[in-house]
């Protein structure tokens, strides 16, 4: 049985919520009282949240976003979900264009939404930004050179920015999961998710909704406590 949190009367941004991780994200928020608005390079259909199209690397994108939200609605949360893993192979041989987009997506992004909304969740009281990271920012991971520096880079954007923005009542925090349950994940290829299981200690995908209540009681009152962490979801696979 889920977790139950109260977010009632506080409005969300998610990017990258049509689907996975961040569409269960968008539900649990949804479903804990929160107003939800999502921002994702595709169409998004998830009932009760609205759904604008912004491809968070390209900043006019992101300014219609921002006309879109009435002037009088600030944000009290902002989750960066939106990401890109990109192909699977040694570094010398992946494409420049391939690994450019890595990281435009994964930290750029990232960076230029957080930039852009800022204003909305100054002076909200009891804001948060959760960043959606990976393992793989934190242990290194072959064939994911580029993907697991732009998610290192997310996981020390997160504990600088925290230590900036927590005078101003903004908690910031990252999730760093390992395989989940997700399209993006077995788009590797049955091999490699057996690979990926039989690493992990429960030996198992996490679900997307795991991720998610963790996600909603960073955002509860529940983690007013909490800012500049990085959270594993692993099943026991992290290492470091």
């Amino acid at each position: 049985m889920p977790n139950t949190y109260d977010l009632a009367g506080k409005s969300a941004i998610v990017t990258g919520g049509a689907q996975g991780i961040g569409r269960a994200i968008c539900e649990r928020l949804l479903a804990s009282g929160a107003r939800v608005r999502i921002w994702d390079a595709r169409p998004a259909d998830v009932p009760g949240a609205h759904s604008s199209i912004v491809d968070i690397t390209r900043p006019d994108d992101i300014s219609r976003g921002l006309a879109e939200l009435p002037a009088e609605e600030g944000i009290d949360i902002l989750i960066n979900d939106a990401g890109y893993l990109g192909l699977t192979q040694p570094f010398e041989q992946h494409p420049t264009d391939d690994w450019l987009r890595i990281v435009g997506v994964n930290l750029l992004g990232t960076m230029q939404v957080t930039q852009a909304l800022l204003p909305r969740l100054m002076g909200r009281g009891p804001a948060r930004i959760v960043n959606i990271g990976s393992l793989a920012g934190k242990e290194g991971l072959p064939q994911l050179a580029a993907y697991s520096a732009a998610s290192g880079g997310v996981i020390a954007f997160t504990k600088a920015l925290a230590r900036e923005l927590v005078g101003h009542g903004i908690l910031v925090n990252c999730v760093a999961p390992g395989p989940i349950d997700t399209g993006m994940i077995h788009a590797l290829g049955d091999e490699a998710v057996a690979r990926m299981i039989a690493d992990s200690p429960m030996r198992r995908l996490g679900a997307p909704d795991e991720v998610a209540q963790l996600v909603a009681w960073l955002c509860s009152d529940a983690g007013r406590f909490n800012s500049g962490a990085v959270f594993d979801m692993s099943g026991g696979r992290a290492r470091y």
